[in-house]
């Protein structure tokens, strides 16, 4: 598993969003474009808020995409909800040598969004993964 850091903008951004939420994130990862929060299991719901209120406040301050993922303490669970919003169909892992690799495969209408433009999706989920887990490559079929 990837050591997990922050920066002093990371720290402002999970401020704001337990100010909002009421629930303290215990990870979140950006790119230029989104910013992911992770909660704990069971807190997915007040988190995100009804009908996505915390989230839509979260995208008009901070001007990004923002999801909202659980965590767990199961890989498959894991993976299966930072790709929820793609239709996740199944998640499977192959040891290569000393690298545990995962296939998640999405709904195939649902595939370039989970992609990314130019793969920004896929690169934040990977990274994300591999911070919780011990997973080291990550693909979508």
């Amino acid at each position: 598993m990837a050591a997990i850091t922050f920066t002093g903008d990371t720290l402002r951004q999970m401020t704001l969003f337990q100010d909002l939420t009421k629930i303290p994130p215990i990870d979140c990862l950006e790119s230029e474009s989104k910013i992911l929060f992770v909660v704990k299991e069971g807190e997915i719901g007040p988190a995100v808020g009804k009908g996505g209120q915390n989230v839509n406040k979260l995208r008009r301050v901070l001007h990004r995409e923002v999801q909202v993922v659980e965590h767990s303490q199961d890989p498959t669970r894991f993976i299966k909800n930072i790709f929820r919003n793609y239709g996740v169909r199944e998640v499977t892992f192959e040891e290569r040598g000393e690298t545990t690799h995962a296939s998640v495969q999405v709904d195939p209408l649902r595939k370039g969004r989970a992609i990314g433009k130019e793969g920004s999706n896929l690169r934040l989920a990977r990274e994300l993964i591999s911070r919780h887990h011990d997973v080291q490559s990550v693909v979508i079929v």
